[in-house]
């Protein structure tokens, strides 16, 4: 039987993410499905997910797609790594092949936009956004959160040794564990800060900002982030919630 997504926030629903995301590696099935419940309920706050338009980009294997379907959403998936969809032995329904910076959608034709944890795997994160307002309609939602350089978890499997220098914290990593790490700073994971990118949505004519917070916080998740040099270490997760503006 599913759980119920956990109250957000409070401290038991961060410790369970935190620890969903220590076993990501041999159980990821279990930790994306379950953020996947966490993300669905806190887009569902902002916007009754029943019969709307939902376009999740670069949603991997299919985890946030599935969930936005079972609240009743027409949920689309795009991504651009066949290996990424495959991951879970087989296709999710209806994904499309798509790179985020250029999708194949009309203007205004999501409900909601939706993006978890792909921003710092995007070259041009700013293209990136500018894709995600455009395929939303003028009031519709735009749901992005991203792992920020400077966070704990911010060189991802090779953390958090990537404060001493990415290449070394790769090869720590392979001296750990006998392979390669997935991700290397340059090529599918780039150095994103929270200061620039709040600057930059704010700086925006096309969007208003509804929320800045630290997506896993259990207290003062807005506080954090407003505090320069210590969101980029504290924050962690960096969660946006954008109105399109009309």
């Amino acid at each position: 039987m599913r759980q119920p997504a956990l109250k957000d926030p409070s401290i038991r629903r961060s410790i369970t993410l935190f620890r969903a995301f220590l076993s990501e590696q041999t159980e990821p099935e279990r930790c994306y499905d379950l953020l996947a419940r966490d993300a669905a309920a806190q887009v569902a706050r902002y916007v009754p997910l029943a019969g709307r338009v939902v376009v999740d980009v670069g949603g991997g294997s299919g985890h946030f797609t599935e969930e936005f379907r079972r609240h009743g959403a027409h949920c689309y998936l795009f991504e651009p790594d066949l290996r990424e969809l495959a991951a879970r032995g087989r296709t999710p329904d209806g994904a499309v092949v798509a790179d985020g910076y250029l999708l194949p959608l009309a203007d205004g034709t999501a409900d909601v936009c939706f993006s978890s944890n792909v921003l710092e795997h995007v070259a041009d994160p700013q293209t990136f956004l500018s894709e995600m307002v455009r395929v939303t309609r003028p009031g519709g939602l735009i749901y992005v959160s991203f792992t920020n350089w400077l966070s704990p978890w911010g060189g991802h499997e090779t953390a958090p040794w990537h404060y001493l220098g990415a290449e070394r914290a790769r090869e720590r990593y392979r001296r750990r564990t006998g392979r390669s790490a997935k991700h290397t700073v340059g090529e599918n994971l780039f150095r994103i800060h929270i200061g620039p990118t709040l600057r930059h949505v704010r700086g925006r004519e096309d969007v208003s900002v509804v929320s800045a917070r630290s997506r896993y916080w259990p207290f003062l998740a807005d506080a954090v982030t407003r505090v320069p040099g210590l969101r980029e270490v504290a924050t962690w997760n960096l969660l946006l919630i954008l109105r399109r503006r009309p």
